[in-house]
């Protein structure tokens, strides 16, 4: 069987907005503070406070991967969201999807952040957990409750490559 590519696209905010939120100041206004020392530039609030919900920050140490990468599984945070932003630059692969028992493989996207951003995954949002294309560490803020908010999605038969996306030759 032939492997099923999933191509890479650019992290934007409008291309992700199905999926969450990208964590970045560009394009956004803010506002002076600390004696016009600083510009505060407000990011969308995570949701991690529903279902008696409270935080848990920590810090992911990533190993570096590779692509193709070979997808195997998916998975899912029903009650919060889970944010994440690399400490180093560190570039990283996003791989979403929507679904309400499953990931509809419809809405199946890749994203490659270039480590000047993070994101915020939705809650209920289907994704592939941290893949970072370098060593690195990464915030991550999340919702930490009394019971486990974690499902996980082994993908249908057949192979499921993230991969660059193919550029034709110049004609």
């Amino acid at each position: 069987m032939l492997p099923h590519r999933i191509p890479l696209a650019a992290l934007t905010p409008a291309a992700f907005a199905p999926y969450g939120a990208v964590i970045t100041s560009a394009g956004r206004d803010g506002r002076d503070i600390n004696a016009g020392t600083t510009l505060r530039v407000d990011m969308p609030e995570p949701d991690i406070l529903s279902h008696g919900g409270r935080p848990s920050l920590s810090v992911f140490r990533a190993r570096p991967g590779s692509l193709p990468f070979e997808v195997k599984m998916m998975e899912r945070h029903r009650l919060g969201s889970q944010t994440f932003v690399p400490m180093m630059g560190t570039p990283f692969v996003v791989m979403v999807a929507l679904g309400a028992t499953a990931p509809d493989m419809a809405t199946l996207k890749a994203f490659r952040a270039d480590g000047g951003a993070g994101i915020t995954l939705g809650p209920d949002v289907w994704h592939h957990p941290l893949l970072a294309l370098a060593a690195g560490d990464f915030v991550v803020l999340e919702r930490k409750g009394e019971e486990v908010d974690c499902e996980i999605f082994d993908m249908p038969a057949g192979m499921w490559l993230v991969d660059e996306p193919v550029i034709a030759a110049a004609q």
